[in-house]
């Protein structure tokens, strides 16, 4: 099990991604990132619908989503469709034209949304939704939400208040048992709908991070709190409890339950030893195992809490969370994608990459045994098996 330290785990398999798409390792120090149906530039997210597929990717760099009808089983697997561009050769947001319900400009966070797929569409500043999966090239998107049409983009939210109908720099989605939740980044905020909308702009139910649905102050207007956040990304449930991955403060907010009011305070967090301190690496120029840094992306695989600390180029996992009772900053076990707790290097110490290194992991989701790692800094996406349980 290494140097790390005896208590630690490794998360992932060392042995490494089990299946690689987009970027390839190699030797060459420039490789081509022109769009087509194999290659990525910075994906940022990624949702696999089952474990035999379908597998849709954010592939963000490109202004577009891809999707592969199965599981790909080997390395450099093509997709099978494309939205957001005409074909897999073009690329440019909104494909060179004006929004509309097949386009997208920086695509981040991806789920599945009921019996269909949900789509932070960042830069236009909008969530995109399917009612069912897409099963072809460019197929409209049913529903929008923080704009009133799909043909608007405007980033509402730049005005000194916004509303539960604006969004701006939306980078994280996430559904579960009914609920919706947007991470309205740019806005500081969580936005919560109690059930899945049905209208174009229909405002949220609920806000995290702030105190009315008006207001979007970094962290609340003052300083980091048990309630604030500053830039809120991807979520999840741990326990039936929300989780966040709140990475401007680079921790991870851990509420009790579902909150159910407005600007709920969080129950704990880690990255932090408490809830006014908000440093990269808690101060530190190296990391730790109870330290974060710009973390991005968060997933759930039974007790664990798997964590892609982006600017530290890996991945922390807490599998005992539960046993420490309400305590902030608590010691990571898990790591993936460095030799030890305190290397932060991107690719670990070889500087290429590898099939077991990381540079900028953005986003991670787990289905079954398998994690998805948006490795957007590699220009890949990883399929890799579960080393934890």
């Amino acid at each position: 099990m290494s140097s790390k330290s005896p208590e630690s785990f490794e998360i992932l398999s060392p042995s490494g991604a089990k299946v690689i798409l987009g970027q390839q390792p190699s030797d060459i120090l420039v490789v081509p990132l022109e769009p087509n149906a194999k290659n990525m530039f910075g994906p940022r997210g990624a949702c696999l619908v089952s474990e035999t597929g379908p597998l849709w990717v954010a592939d963000t760099g490109h202004h577009r989503l891809l999707g592969w009808r199965n599981l790909p089983k080997i390395d450099a697997e093509p997709a099978d469709w494309v939205i957001g561009q005409p074909d897999f050769y073009h690329e440019g947001q909104n494909a060179k034209t004006t929004p509309g319900p097949t386009t997208v400009n920086v695509p981040t966070g991806i789920c599945i949304c009921g019996k269909g797929l949900a789509v932070a569409d960042a830069w236009n500043h909008r969530v995109l939704i399917w009612k069912e999966l897409p099963e072809d090239n460019n197929v409209p998107a049913d529903l929008v939400l923080g704009q009133k049409d799909f043909s608007e983009n405007e980033p509402f939210g730049s005005y000194l208040e916004t509303s539960g109908e604006r969004m701006h720099w939306p980078y994280g989605i996430f559904y579960h048992q009914g609920k919706l939740f947007v991470a309205d980044t740019g806005n500081r905020r969580v936005l919560i709908w109690n059930q899945l909308p049905e209208e174009n702009g229909q405002p949220a139910d609920l806000v995290l991070g702030q105190s009315n649905l008006k207001s979007r102050d970094e962290n609340g207007g003052g300083s980091p709190t048990a309630s604030s956040m500053r830039w809120p990304h991807s979520l999840g449930i741990w326990h039936d409890n929300l989780i966040l991955a709140d990475a401007g403060n680079n921790r991870i907010m851990i509420w009790q339950g579902i909150p159910t009011e407005n600007n709920t305070p969080c129950q704990m967090v880690l990255g932090q030893s408490n809830f006014s301190d908000a440093e990269l690496n808690q101060s530190n120029y190296f990391p730790s195992a109870q330290s974060l840094s710009m973390p991005y992306g968060v997933a759930v695989y039974h007790d664990w809490i798997v964590v892609a600390d982006s600017a530290n180029s890996r991945l922390l996992g807490w599998g005992d969370v539960s046993s420490y009772g309400i305590k902030n900053g608590i010691t990571a076990q898990g790591l993936t994608g460095q030799t030890q707790f305190n290397i932060k290097s991107e690719n670990g110490s070889y500087g290429q990459a590898t099939r077991n290194s990381l540079c900028w992991p953005y986003g991670i989701q787990i289905y079954g045994d398998t994690a998805i790692v948006a490795d957007s800094g590699n220009n890949r996406v990883l399929l890799w098996s579960l080393a934890v349980g």
